[in-house]
């Protein structure tokens, strides 16, 4: 499958064998978060999804942040969307953090956050829908939003206490305060901590062991499944949602060629793309519409 690499201003995007690397790319604003780069993060999912020989992303920031939170330089207005996009009163304008947590929660391939260093607002709740989140001693986490005045954004009420429990998502919301990369990592919001320079080959190993080794439709499926079901009212949910994707993959040429690999004790070799072999008994890429 041929693909085009995607060209952005706030972005660095490439692939390196079967591995996507997304950059925040505004150094020296911190990487602070804008519009423009929502849209082009979503964009840069949309490439990796549609990319078969993408089998991972990492996403990490340049430089001294992973992303400072909002750009704020529109002063009190950064968030008065009627001063600033001239919307309706009364009408609700999509935050823009939450169109990109949706999207990478509707990602077909699994994403690991490698956070390099500050990761405050939306710098944070931007992580919540990775798979896996790994920091940098360097790395600091806020959720700012009561000292600023507004509330928490980007789908993170939904997020965040499936990521860290309820009481850990309401201390650190209520407090609005910084902390460390070690608490973070107490709290479960991260995988492990690591020296700097060791942050991105620990993200680089764990994408390897999953583009190296997993069947992509697998993966894709497993990860929608889930996230989906992490909202699920009773497990018989999941046992319906299980029995069919299992029956589904039971009978396909990835099933038969795992079984042979393992029997023959050799690597397996995959031949199931995500682009034209996911099932069509959910709709994988959808999401319910914004009312």
């Amino acid at each position: 499958m041929t693909t085009t690499t995607p060209a952005f201003e706030t972005l660095r995007y490439a692939v390196d064998q079967g591995v996507a690397t997304i950059t925040l790319h505004r150094p020296e604003k911190l990487n602070a978060f804008t519009p423009q780069m929502a849209d082009e993060l979503i964009s840069a999912f949309d490439a990796t999804d549609a990319d078969d020989s993408v089998r991972a992303v990492i996403v990490t920031g340049e430089g001294r942040a992973f992303c400072a939170g909002a750009d704020l330089g529109t002063g009190g207005a950064t968030f008065d969307y009627e001063k600033r996009y001239g919307t309706q009163p009364g009408a609700v304008r999509r935050d823009n953090g939450g169109r990109v947590t949706l999207r990478i929660f509707r990602s077909l391939k699994p994403v690991i956050g490698a956070i390099n260093g500050a990761a405050v607002g939306i710098g944070l709740t931007l992580q919540l829908p990775m798979d896996i989140r790994i920091a940098s001693t360097d790395a600091k986490f806020g959720l700012v939003f009561a000292r600023r005045g507004i509330t928490p954004e980007a789908g993170s009420a939904w997020f965040l206490s499936r990521v860290v429990g309820i009481s850990s998502a309401l201390e650190w919301v209520a407090t609005g305060r910084l902390f460390s990369a070690q608490e973070a990592l107490e709290r479960g919001l991260v995988r492990s901590v690591h020296a700097p320079d060791q942050l991105l080959p620990a993200a680089q190993a764990l994408a390897r062991e999953i583009a190296d080794n997993a069947a992509p439709v697998s993966v894709a499926m497993a990860r929608q499944m889930i996230w989906r079901m992490a909202g699920a009212a009773h497990p018989m949910e999941a046992h319906r949602l299980d029995s069919r994707a299992l029956q589904s993959r039971g009978s396909s040429r990835d099933a038969k060629e795992g079984i042979a690999s393992f029997l023959e004790k050799r690597p397996a070799r995959f031949p199931d793309r995500v682009s034209q072999d996911l099932p069509d008994f959910l709709d994988w890429r959808g999401e319910p519409e914004f009312q």
